[in-house]
C-alpha cells in the first residue's frame, strides 16, 4: 500500500514521539547515548524521514548510498546527514557511503522500532477510526490492544479485528494488560479527565489529538497533534507565496 503524505505525517509523529517515550524511559544504552551527547529534538525529528528513504531505498533494491545521493532525495545537506548519523557513530565508511539495509536497521533500534508497543485509541469516531484502520503502525511495532469510545451504538464493533469497548472498561483493561501508549481522539471537554485516568493506571505516553493541551505529571511524555495549527500554517505559507509573486 502506497501512503499518501497525511499517512506518512501520523507514522513519523508517532515514531518521533515513541523515541522520545523510550528516552525518558529506558535506563539502557539508548538514553545514555542522548543524555551524554545532548542529541538535540531536531537530529531525532529527522530520524524517521531518514528511516523512511531508506526504506523505500531497500525496496527498490538498493544495496547502499552515499550522503550526496541521500541529501538529493531527501533535499538536506550531505553535511547534516553526516553529523546526524555521526551523534550516533557514523554509521558509512569512506569511499563507500551507507549500507542501506544495516543504516535502517540501526536507526530502527534507534528509533525503538525494534521493539513492540502496545496501544489503546480512546475516542472511536472519524478520526479514532481511520488512526485504527492504519495498517502500518503494526510493521512499525506499534500493537493496537483496544478502542475506547462512550457511544454504546459501537459497542462490539470491530476495526481491522479489534473490538470497541466502553469507557467504564477501560481501567480493568489497563490494569490487566501492559500498555504503553494511548491515543486521544476525543473532545477536548473529556480530554483532561480521561488523560488523568490514564496516569492513574499507569500510562506514561499520551499521543493527543485532543484540541487541548495537557498538564500531566514530568514523567508522562506527551505529543500533541493540532491537526488546525498545521492548517494555520499552511494558510500562512499560501499567503507569502501569492506575496512573492504578486498575487
Amino acid at each position: 500500500m502506497k501512503l499518501g503524505n497525511s499517512g506518512k505525517n501520523f507514522v513519523k509523529s508517532l515514531t518521533l514521539f515513541v523515541q522520545f517515550y523510550i528516552i525518558g524511559k529506558d535506563n539502557g544504552w539508548r538514553s545514555r547515548i542522548v543524555g551524554s551527547r545532548g542529541i538535540s529534538r531536531a537530529v531525532i525529528g529527522r530520524l524517521p524521514r531518514y528511516y523512511r528513504y531508506l526504506g523505500e531505498l531497500n525496496e527498490a533494491g538498493v544495496e547502499r548510498i552515499s550522503s550526496n545521493d541521500l541529501s538529493k532525495r531527501m533535499h538536506v545537506t550531505a553535511s547534516q546527514i553526516r553529523q546526524d548519523l555521526n551523534n550516533f557513530g557514523g554509521f558509512g565508511q569512506q569511499g563507500y557511503g551507507y549500507n542501506v539495509k544495516y543504516l535502517r536497521t540501526e536507526i530502527g533500534k534507534i528509533l525503538g522500532l525494534d521493539q513492540s508497543h502496545n496501544m489503546v485509541i480512546i475516542g472511536a469516531g472519524n478520526l479514532g477510526q481511520a488512526l485504527a484502520n492504519y495498517a502500518s503502525f503494526e510493521k512499525n511495532g506499534f500493537i493496537l490492544q483496544g478502542i475506547f469510545d462512550v457511544n454504546p451504538q459501537l459497542r462490539g464493533k470491530t476495526i481491522r479485528d479489534v473490538p470497541v469497548r466502553m469507557m467504564d472498561e477501560l481501567e480493568l483493561f489497563l490494569q490487566e494488560r501492559e500498555i504503553e501508549i494511548a491515543a486521544l481522539t476525543l473532545p477536548k471537554s473529556k480530554a483532561i479527565e480521561v488523560s488523568d485516568t490514564l496516569v492513574r493506571n499507569g500510562i506514561k505516553a499520551i499521543w493527543n489529538f485532543a484540541h487541548t493541551d495537557l498538564n500531566l505529571p514530568k514523567d508522562v511524555i506527551v505529543e500533541s497533534v493540532h491537526l488546525s495549527d498545521s492548517l494555520m500554517k499552511l494558510s500562512y505559507n499560501i499567503m507569502r507565496h501569492k506575496e512573492g509573486h504578486g498575487e
